[in-house]
């Protein structure tokens, strides 16, 4: 399977998500979970969730399996495991806890915990993290969904032609009347963001709330996200947030770049406190590794940092700081331009 050459797109439709504001609390998940994956063969499928990093990701260990090789091709990576892998869903054991009377062989209350043996799942190891406490301990949230990317493997992959990338806004959508469920779309990611419905047999993805942006209505889970820390766009809209975040300040960088699927998902990286020396002192390390930040994100992580860190430094004495001001973000309806010079409709 080789690299087809996308059509060029009028303009591509992006998100920015700032890592430094995420406070893991799922908003977003909850809120893409209740629009799109209610169906019975969705229950596995997370179009958007969050990750505790340094973790295994959901589902697990993703960047492993799947994306181009050196010359451009797509690989034919590997489904995940149902158990290990995605995580079977799972039941609690809320009529047992909450409903049954303890007899006098139960001289307790049961916890309330899964039903069955999972092994893995999303958040399995949320707050876990890195390092020992309190001297360099460390974790992140990192926020998940299709990047939408400019060449992506997933359309590339399918036989059937039935993934597309619309001209109009860049969107990859799955034309569900064609698939035949393959899943070589599946294989062929390798951020892991196509799913598979066991019931209707058909591929499944982020759509990129693609019947609200048309109306001009910010996807749902940027616009439920508590943090701000969303930014929706359009790449070349120079009066919007993404080209400030991405060109301007080049602070936005895309998930694992060497995949060479350009990704239109960017994140701002996370800064952290200043790991403790035997005494309890602060040194001059930040707790997360920016070798590990830059596996994530890529060599420009480390020119992207200092420029986070002397315009933080700016706005700590006084002095104007532009791109602080877009991070803070002081009006949210700003975050979201889904019109080229306009924000967009927010409810």
């Amino acid at each position: 399977m080789s690299l087809i050459q996308p059509q060029p797109v009028q303009r591509q439709l992006a998100m920015v998500l700032d890592l430094n504001k995420c406070l893991g609390c799922q908003t977003c998940t909850v809120a893409c979970k209740n629009l799109w994956n209610r169906d019975e063969g969705t229950a596995y499928a997370y179009w958007n969730n969050v990750e505790s990093m340094p973790g295994k990701g959901f589902p697990a260990k993703y960047w492993e399996i799947g994306g181009r090789d050196a010359h451009g091709q797509v690989k034919r990576g590997e489904i995940p495991d149902a158990d290990t892998g995605y995580g079977r869903a799972w039941k609690f054991n809320h009529k047992k806890v909450y409903f049954k009377i303890a007899t006098e062989a139960e001289a307790e209350k049961p916890w309330l915990r899964p039903e069955g043996q999972p092994q893995w799942g999303p958040n399995w190891d949320e707050d876990h993290g890195e390092g020992q406490y309190p001297q360099d301990n460390h974790q992140f949230y990192l926020p998940r969904l299709c990047n939408h990317c400019t060449h992506p493997a997933c359309k590339d992959a399918c036989p059937r032609n039935a993934i597309e990338k619309r001209a109009e806004d860049g969107i990859v959508l799955v034309n569900q009347d064609h698939c035949h469920g393959y899943r070589f779309c599946v294989e062929a990611c390798p951020y892991k963001k196509v799913f598979f419905d066991p019931v209707r047999q058909v591929s499944t993805k982020c759509i990129f709330c693609l019947p609200r942006v048309e109306k001009g209505v910010a996807p749902a889970c940027a616009r439920q996200c508590p943090g701000r820390l969303r930014y929706v766009g359009y790449l070349n809209d120079e009066n919007g947030p993404i080209w400030k975040l991405v060109h301007q300040w080049k602070v936005a960088l895309p998930l694992h770049p060497e995949f060479g699927l350009e990704p239109n998902v960017f994140y701002i990286p996370p800064l952290s406190p200043h790991k403790l020396d035997s005494e309890g002192r602060p040194t001059n390390e930040m707790r997360i590794p920016p070798g590990y930040l830059e596996s994530l994100f890529g060599p420009r992580v480390h020119t992207a940092m200092a420029t986070l860190q002397a315009e933080r430094e700016r706005s700590k004495h006084g002095q104007a700081s532009a791109l602080m001001d877009i991070l803070i973000a002081y009006d949210w309806n700003d975050n979201f331009h889904l019109d080229t010079g306009k924000s967009a409709t927010v409810f």
